[in-house]
């Protein structure tokens, strides 16, 4: 019986507990102690995961344990009688040898084989891939054109090397892609974000070429193909460079957000109006998204610039965009800049601007009515171009509707060329976060 104990234990790792039942039902009625009763209840409860009821083998119970026992037992003859019919008799004298342990183990691996099918835990896809970077040392433009890195965070796939600076993607998809870069002293800053060879994605951009460091960053959404490169490109002059200590001032992260379930997949970077073209852009091809799951992510840019009209306009226009790199779900209106939520959830969103020479600049992430959410600020007004940047999660219901307003003013103006300065994104994280939070605005007066 100790060795059955043992083999027992050892199969019920491999059972999920609701394949207990049927796995004691299974063998009860094919193995049979030397006096072909059934097996001891004990054995059954041990299945059952009954911690309060302690049972041993020995068969020492407490007297709750024994009455539920005799009612089992009950319950276990009057089911012996019908299936008895079914059942080949056994020998008086039948012993608990190998032949049984084997027949215990062949009753669990072909019976409840698809048991273990339905219940097996989660299978990793391996459609992961993260990576986050970081560079502790300064470089000079002209010395090299794709930005290094010498400590890696984190390379979930491995599609990052740090040596070479790229990203190479395996697994077809929309990734989102972030970095921050610093101003060297007396430099200017430019650092491109690209695709594969000199494709312009986005820029982090900073003309100041006085004594001051300063901090750049940007971020966006763009869908890949297998073996497509994403890396950052530094300007090839030596009036630029990069700036960054142990601290470190220059990080580069990205990871698959939503991957394409097509067989084929392509780039997609959608332009419009239709029928204009900019150099170095991709061409518009079709991506395919997994209908099954509630996907929504978009990312938007704009290839000009916009000046602030009159502060005594009473509606807040949304800013809108002419380059689409990804509208999984066309959940994401270009040209009204608005973005509309189908899937409540939780939603992360980030933005950056850039800002016009002798102009202040003022925009707002907005929701709803009008209602302030995020916000940047830059009320110089010199002649340097640089940049402002802010994210946050939001909270969305259905219906909801959120984007960007540039401050209505002639002293505001948000810059941008085809270096495309000012971007958008957003995408959903968490679905269903309503029904997982509590009140939007909770009453804390009692703190």
């Amino acid at each position: 019986m100790h060795r059955f104990k043992c083999l027992v234990e050892k199969l019920t790792l491999l059972l999920p507990a609701e394949s207990h039942e049927l796995f004691y039902q299974l063998f009860v009625c094919v193995i049979k102690q030397p006096d072909n009763s059934p097996v001891n209840p004990s054995i059954y409860y041990s299945f059952k995961g009954f911690e309060n009821c302690s049972l041993s083998w020995s068969g020492r119970r407490t007297s709750a344990v024994q009455e539920t026992n005799r009612n089992f037992m009950e319950k276990l003859t009057r089911e012996k009688k019908s299936r008895m019919q079914f059942l080949p008799q056994h020998n008086q004298t039948a012993q608990w040898g190998t032949s049984s342990y084997l027949a215990c183990l062949f009753i669990m691996i072909t019976c409840l084989g698809p048991v273990l099918t339905l219940h097996a835990p989660p299978v990793t896809t391996g459609l992961r891939s993260a990576f986050s970077t970081t560079r502790t040392s300064s470089v000079v433009g002209g010395k090299q054109r794709a930005v290094t890195f010498d400590k890696l965070l984190v390379n979930i796939g491995g599609d990052f090397n740090p040596d070479t600076g790229r990203f190479r993607c395996h697994i077809p998809g929309a990734y989102y892609f972030s970095y921050s870069v610093g101003k060297f002293p007396k430099k200017m800053l430019s650092v491109i974000l690209v695709k594969n060879g000199e494709e312009v994605q986005a820029i982090a951009y900073d003309d100041y070429c006085k004594k001051g460091r300063k901090v750049q960053s940007q971020s966006i959404m763009i869908t890949l193909k297998t073996m497509d490169t994403v890396w950052l490109l530094l300007q090839q002059s030596s009036q630029y460079a990069l700036y960054s200590n142990a601290g470190p001032y220059i990080t580069f992260s990205g990871y698959l957000v939503y991957p394409d379930i097509s067989a084929a997949s392509n780039i997609s970077n959608h332009l419009s109006p239709p029928g204009l073209s900019y150099p170095n852009c991709p061409p518009e091809q079709q991506y395919s998204w997994d209908r099954g799951q509630p996907q929504s992510a978009f990312s938007v840019a704009r290839t000009s610039t916009i000046l602030g009209q009159s502060s005594r306009q009473q509606d807040k226009p949304p800013l809108t965009f002419d380059v689409e790199y990804v509208n999984i779900r066309g959940h994401f209106n270009k040209t009204s800049g608005l973005f509309t939520c189908h899937f409540p959830g939780a939603y992360y969103f980030a933005f950056t601007v850039g800002k016009h020479p002798r102009k202040a600049v003022l925009v707002k992430l907005m929701t709803g009515r009008g209602e302030v959410q995020a916000m940047v600020f830059d009320e110089d007004t010199s002649k340097r171009r640089e940049m402002q940047s802010q994210s946050l999660l939001l909270s969305l219901h259905h219906g909801d509707t959120v984007w960007l307003y540039s401050q209505q003013d002639e002293h505001y103006a948000v810059y941008s060329n085809q270096g495309r300065y000012t971007t958008f994104s957003g995408f959903l994280l968490y679905p269903e976060a309503e029904r997982l939070t509590g009140p939007t605005n909770p009453d804390r007066t009692h703190l």
